[in-house]
């Protein structure tokens, strides 16, 4: 499934001027750095639902680059953040804002990259936008500390995971979506509804992420990677609610103790395949996908909602 850029490649080309204009700085070191972040920027996936949502909605205007840069930004600030809550060496096949200039400036970076967001809503008055996605950086918060908190346990149940991965993945991409359809239709029905297909959308996209793990082809993540960094993800819980009592505890101490050693991680991917965990993750997975479709499905048929369609797609079928 390939990425709908072409129904928006005029406004990604301004968004993408746009953007580098909002992360200049004056300071040199700092000026040196934004640039260096964004020469090796991502596919842009929230940019696009930001652009395709406004378009669904309306015509594209200026809130509308608006609201896809300061998306960009809090997503780039909390990539550079969750870089050294990870001790991250790597971002995306290269070295890492923290690899190169660590924790300190990391930190000072994230806080930059925060306030310039802020900054370019205020400046214009894009008040209920700056809402939208200030109510997501609060989210994405109280997600990262509660998966932080569960994770010492590795006592997940199913509905607490759910929980975590809508405030820490899902809500950003709901905002985008939120804020798109805002800046072009002033509506807050419409608003809500698109939130709601970000939000369906962002847990599938979670989900998927979760799954990856446990391919065994090269999917640009290490195979077992989350289960050395201890994170619990849909596939394990599952493992983990829905096998006998000896397998669970040998799981639960691999995963807190061995969880270095290549053979017994690759013992735990086999007993999640084996409990049904990849079909299972899979299975809840295509659930919010169809759901998301349903909502998109309430608006005419266009070019626009075709294209956030694929955008579904592309974030469930994707190898990588």
């Amino acid at each position: 499934m390939q990425l709908p850029t072409h129904l928006i490649s005029d406004e990604l080309r301004v968004f993408e001027s746009r953007f580098k204009e909002a992360m200049r700085s004056h300071a040199p070191l700092l000026d040196r750095i934004m640039r260096y972040v964004v020469k090796r920027k991502g596919k842009q996936l929230r940019p696009m639902f930001v652009l395709l949502s406004a378009k669904l909605c309306g015509q594209i205007n200026e809130p509308a680059y608006r609201a896809a840069s300061l998306v960009e930004l809090l997503h780039t600030a909390t990539l550079v953040h969750d870089d050294v809550v990870d001790d991250s060496m790597e971002r995306r096949g290269f070295f890492s804002t923290y690899a190169l200039w660590k924790a300190k400036a990391n930190v000072l970076i994230g806080d930059y990259l925060l306030a310039k967001g802020l900054l370019l809503s205020l400046d214009n008055n894009d008040y209920r936008v700056l809402h939208i996605l200030s109510d997501a950086v609060r989210k994405m918060s109280e997600g990262e500390l509660l998966q932080l908190e569960k994770a010492r346990s590795l006592n997940l149940k199913e509905d607490i995971y759910y929980e975590i991965i809508r405030n820490k993945t899902a809500s950003l991409l709901a905002s985008a979506c939120a804020a798109g359809a805002w800046s072009t239709s002033q509506d807050e029905t419409i608003t809500e509804r698109m939130r709601l297909f970000g939000e369906k959308t962002g847990m599938a996209f979670q989900i998927k992420d979760d799954l990856f793990d446990y391919a065994s082809e090269n999917v640009g993540k290490p195979t077992g990677n989350d289960i050395k960094e201890k994170k619990l993800t849909l596939p394990l819980i599952y493992t983990l609610n829905n096998t006998d009592k000896e397998t669970r505890r040998k799981i639960i101490y691999i995963v807190k103790n061995n969880n270095n050693d290549k053979a017994k991680v690759k013992w735990v991917i086999d007993k999640v395949v084996e409990a049904g965990g990849i079909d299972y993750a899979t299975q809840k997975m295509n659930e919010y996908k169809k759901e998301a479709i349903g909502i998109l499905h309430q608006f005419p048929e266009s070019p626009f909602r075709q294209g956030l369609e694929d955008m579904v797609l592309f974030v469930t079928d994707r190898k990588y």
